[in-house]
């Protein structure tokens, strides 16, 4: 799985996100993604792709996109 997918999989199946909201430039607040939400996926997605997210600083105003890409340029470091 690449980052998108796993991004994506766990907005959908951990945080109840539907597939057809979910698009680079939404907002994570507009997925209802708050500060505990966003720390939750974070751990989910270092998991998951045994990487370390520690630095990656995300708010609830940084889209999807932004996410995906922090998760990238971690999967490939």
């Amino acid at each position: 799985m690449n980052a998108a997918e796993v991004v994506n999989d766990l907005l959908v199946k951990r945080f109840g996100v539907t597939k057809a909201d979910i698009r680079f430039e939404t907002p994570l607040r507009k997925l209802k993604m708050d500060s505990l939400a966003l720390e939750e996926l974070r751990v989910l997605i270092e998991n998951q792709l045994n990487i370390d997210l520690d630095e990656v600083a995300l708010t609830s105003r940084d889209t999807v996109g932004a996410l995906v890409a922090a998760v990238d340029g971690k999967v490939a470091a």
